[in-house]
């Protein structure tokens, strides 16, 4: 198969949907070898956060001389972006390779009674054999959904078990309270391993808490009272805090908002960790500049400047919160334009509920996901709280309506999936090429 090929292949499994379970995943990988059991993880599950925390401790590995790889899902603009070494997607050749050799595998399975693997553990039997391949020395290997059963969850061991900020979502998978959800997220936390966990509700905090009591794993807590943030603007933030008992001032990172300062906390405190507990040779110069180097795109991104244009990622409570916070802290007293497409399975209402009040004029589109909401249906639900809003069904044509309609001075901001903030990142980017 070439490239275009194992896309397709890849895409078609769609319709297996959605199976959380371990036992195929580990069929499809003993039959590749066990490759997930020669790398070393730093496993990542939480419901917001995974993907920064999880590129903050790729940045600042990499700026120590370390090779590390990092698996995050959904990809924004290109597939091979879900895998990378050192900041380098996975090059198309390996990924139409490697698909070959896990077609043959997963027939033989089918062949032998299992059920066909679903779309994310092929990405992730991908990963893991391409990881081992390239011989890293780390892999940040971010959860899909939940994190008990979830594909990435197969390995049997991890160099540490890394717990995000925890929010109602995927309730119909993994729970409708706090506590059910934690209880699934924290099910990546291995026997007599560690978990380092971001500071937050008590609830979230107690299960996590009690799975390590029955595991005998460690328990660290992420405070974030020590962090004293002296700069924030819509370019980056400058803060000082404690971490372990080392202080360090005037840490600069270019993600935006207070929750990316807390993301970029929680992984320097891994790093702390594993400088201690693995012996790794990384020193303060290779943080700053790894923290300072930390790219994350689509949350709280600017893309332009004369109209600003942000595109953010928030497509649940937890999300929407950040991103209301950022906007009213560093747009005060100015209302925006919003550009918004969501899916079905969100909590919209609790989203809208937040942001809506920080937006006089509102485009809505429809991402292109089988699971979206149409434009015509979110343009019902927003006009409870705005009068300006109109629906345009195509991405690209509500990209070109938005900036048109838009004067220098205004504030555009495009949230909401991120299958669609992708597409809006693509557009926009190309036509910034074109000027």
């Amino acid at each position: 198969m070439n490239y275009q090929e194992s896309l397709q292949y890849i895409e078609e499994t769609h319709k297996f949907g959605v199976r959380l379970g371990l036992d195929n995943i580990s069929k499809l990988l003993e039959l590749l070898g066990n490759p997930q059991d020669k790398i070393n993880i730093i496993h990542v599950a939480g419901t917001n956060g995974k993907g920064s925390t999880c590129s903050f401790i790729t940045s600042i590995l990499k700026e120590a001389g370390y090779k590390v790889g990092l698996y995050t899902s959904p990809f924004l603009e290109t597939f091979t972006e879900r895998i990378r070494v050192n900041g380098e997607n996975i090059p198309e050749d390996d990924v139409a390779r490697i698909v070959t050799l896990i077609k043959e595998k997963i027939e033989y399975m089918v062949a032998n009674g299992y059920s066909y693997p679903t779309e994310f553990e092929i990405v992730t039997a991908m990963a893991f054999y391409y990881y081992c391949e390239q011989n890293v020395d780390f892999v940040a290997l971010e959860v899909g959904l939940g994190g008990r059963y979830d594909a990435t969850n197969v390995i049997n061991k991890s160099e540490v078990s890394v717990i995000t900020s925890i929010s109602l979502d995927h309730v119909g998978i993994l729970g409708d309270t706090i506590d059910k959800i934690a209880y699934e997220k924290g099910g990546i936390i291995k026997e007599n391993g560690v978990a380092i966990v971001y500071d937050q509700s008590d609830e979230a905090k107690d299960v996590i808490k009690d799975i390590c009591k029955e595991k005998n794993a460690k328990y660290i807590e992420v405070k974030f009272d020590s962090m004293k943030i002296k700069k924030s603007d819509i370019n980056s933030q400058v803060y000082s805090c404690k971490i372990m008992n080392k202080t360090y001032e005037d840490l600069e990172i270019k993600l935006i908002g207070e929750h990316q300062v807390n993301n970029s906390m929680l992984a320097l405190s891994v790093i702390e960790y594993l400088k201690e507990a693995k012996n790794l040779d990384i020193n303060e110069d290779d943080i700053r500049r790894g923290l300072l180097n930390t790219k994350w795109p689509g949350r709280i991104e600017k893309l332009m400047e004369d109209p600003i244009f942000i595109i953010d990622g928030a497509h649940n409570e937890d999300g929407a919160s950040s991103l209301a916070k950022s906007i009213s802290k560093n747009f005060v007293n100015k209302k925006g334009t919003l550009l918004i497409g969501m899916l079905e399975d969100k909590d919209i209402d609790s989203v809208l509920k937040i942001i809506m009040p920080y937006f006089d004029k509102v485009i809505t589109t429809t991402p292109d996901n089988p699971r979206a909401i149409s434009c015509e249906i979110l343009k019902d639900k927003i006009s409870k709280y705005v009068d300006d809003v109109i629906s345009i069904e195509n991405i690209e044509e509500a990209v070109n309506y938005t900036l048109r309609n838009s004067k220098k001075e205004d504030i555009i901001i495009s949230a909401g999936s991120l299958y669609m903030i992708g597409s809006v990142r693509t557009i926009v980017n190309n036509i910034l090429e074109l000027v």
